[in-house]
């Protein structure tokens, strides 16, 4: 009777768990979706004319920026992208990333602050959905402009894969993460959808619906930026 009830002991601690670890990315994603309301309600925030060129944006919610100085924490987040081949459909279903060794000029405090990274074309969008990327290396980034004034032709949305922008109490601004890491976080994306898969299976696949816990984050991003008005959408 000892062991049957050993055994049943065991078997709610790994349920609970699971339902912990679950509970824990979906609050994440959830998360995901109120910093960019947020951010797209404040007046000198991301400009509009870039998140409408953008094909992916990923989502770091409460960065620990102390973390990084003594490098040994990262941030994670969510990532949508458009669907279609070109990614120029709407929003498709979020998959789930990790910031890893954030460099020297991120290294600005000690208080938690939100992070959002704009891919700018189908290199980044791919490279990102492939493997672990080092941003300056493998990707091209750059601190995003911001303003509803800035131009969306500047010579950093020219040249840069990533555009990044960082907001703590309330201050918003472009943000250098050149040296960081971006990867795919499989693990956490297995949990929000309850079972295994990967990145480039939920973007690309365009077979995956979008979580109750996604939703909030996808319906923003639409109502913001319905539709790919880059120019290049067809040919990058």
């Amino acid at each position: 009777m000892f062991r049957k009830l050993t055994f049943g002991v065991c078997i709610m601690f790994a349920v609970s768990s699971l339902f912990a670890a679950n509970n824990k990315e979906q609050k994440r994603l959830e998360n995901s979706g109120v910093v960019i309301q947020e951010v797209m309600s404040v007046p000198d925030n991301i400009p509009r004319s870039l998140l409408e060129k953008a094909e992916c944006i990923i989502v770091f919610p409460s960065v620990l920026k102390a973390a990084f100085v003594v490098g040994g924490s990262y941030g994670r987040g969510a990532m949508v992208c458009r669907t279609g081949e070109h990614f120029s459909g709407v929003w498709g279903a979020p998959a789930m990333y990790a910031l890893e060794g954030a460099s020297v000029g991120f290294q600005l405090g000690g208080q938690a602050t939100d992070l959002v990274l704009l891919v700018m074309n189908n290199k980044g969008a791919s490279s990102i959905l492939s493997s672990k990327v080092k941003l300056g290396v493998d990707a091209s980034a750059a601190a995003g402009p911001k303003g509803r004034d800035a131009s969306a032709d500047t010579d950093a949305y020219m040249r840069a894969e990533i555009l990044s922008y960082s907001r703590s109490r309330g201050l918003f601004a472009g943000v250098s993460l050149e040296g960081s890491t971006l990867r795919p976080d499989d693990d956490a994306s297995a949990d929000v959808y309850g079972r295994k898969i990967t990145a480039k299976e939920i973007v690309l696949g365009n077979k995956v619906a979008v979580p109750t816990s996604g939703r909030h984050l996808v319906s923003v991003l639409q109502k913001n930026a319905p539709h790919n008005d880059s120019e290049k959408a067809s040919n990058r």
